[in-house]
C-alpha cells in the first residue's frame, strides 16, 4: 500500500484534506489528536501524518512514497533532490518567497550585484565578511554563488531571523516571507531581481523508495486525478 506523508496539523493540514478530497480522496485522522495516523478513501494509500519538516527526510530516505510539503524544504534539505523524489503536483497553498533583505539606510544597495560591491566594501572596512542571517544555507549559497557574490558569511538563524540586523548579529537576512510585514517593522528591504525560491505546498513522489508492481499501477491509475488543476 502506498504511504503517503502530510503535515500533522495547522492549516497546511487542513489545505492538504482539503486539496485531497476536491480530487475525491477523503483523507481523514483515526483516533485523538495525538495519534499521527489517518485513513484515506478512495485509494489504496495508507496515510502518516508527520511534521512538514519530516516529510523531506522521510522521502529521501525511501520510508514513505508520496509526501506533501514545502518546496523550499525540499530544495534545502536534500542533496541532488531531484534524483531523490519528484515533484507530482503543485497545490496551489502554502506560498512563501525565500528572499534576500537588507536595512532599508542601504540606499545604494538594490540588487544582488549591488549587494557583491556593498559586501566587499563591507569586508576592507570592518576586516570580516557581511554576515547574513538565514536557515536556508544550501538555498541561499547557491543563489549567492550564481550571482557572484563572495564577501559573505552565512550566520544559522532557527527563529526571529527578522530582527538580527536590529540585534547586530548579523547585516542581512535571508528567510521566507509571505507579506513583507516583519520585513518592514524591522526596517529592511527585499532585493531586486525576484526571490531566491518561490516555495509551495507540493506532492512529491519518493524516487528511491521501495515501488511494489500493485503501488505503482495504483499510482499510475491516481496520476491523472491528483493532475487536476
Amino acid at each position: 500500500m502506498i504511504r503517503l506523508g502530510i503535515p500533522s496539523k495547522g492549516r497546511l493540514m487542513e489545505k492538504t484534506f482539503d486539496w485531497f478530497g476536491a480530487r475525491g480522496l477523503t483523507l481523514t485522522r483515526t483516533g485523538s489528536d495525538r495519534e499521527y495516523a489517518g485513513a484515506v478513501a478512495g485509494a489504496e494509500i495508507a496515510l502518516v501524518l508527520l511534521s512538514a519538516g519530516e516529510v523531506p527526510r522521510e522521502l529521501a530516505a525511501g520510508r514513505i512514497h508520496l509526501g506533501v510539503t514545502g518546496s523550499d524544504l525540499v530544495r534545502e534539505k536534500m542533496v541532488g533532490w531531484a534524483d531523490r523524489v519528484e515533484p507530482l503536483a503543485p497545490m496551489g497553498f502554502g506560498h512563501a518567497d525565500l528572499i534576500l533583505a537588507v536595512p532599508k539606510v542601504w540606499v545604494d544597495c538594490d540588487t544582488p550585484d549591488d549587494l557583491d560591491a556593498v559586501a566587499a566594501q563591507f569586508r576592507a572596512t570592518h576586516g570580516h565578511r557581511l554576515r547574513i542571517a538565514t536557515k536556508y544555507h544550501r538555498l541561499v549559497r547557491e543563489y549567492l554563488t550564481e550571482h557572484g557574490v563572495a564577501d559573505y558569511a552565512l550566520v544559522d538563524s532557527q527563529g526571529a531571523t527578522e530582527g538580527t540586523v536590529l540585534n547586530g548579529t548579523a547585516e542581512a537576512i535571508a528567510d521566507i516571507t509571505s507579506t513583507g510585514e516583519t520585513l518592514r517593522a524591522n526596517h529592511l528591504k527585499v532585493l531586486d531581481g525576484g526571490p531566491i525560491h518561490a516555495s509551495q505546498a507540493t506532492l512529491f513522489r519518493s524516487r528511491v523508495a521501495d515501488w511494489s508492481e500493485a503501488e505503482r499501477s495504483e499510482l499510475d491509475r491516481l496520476r491523472p486525478i491528483l493532475a487536476q488543476g
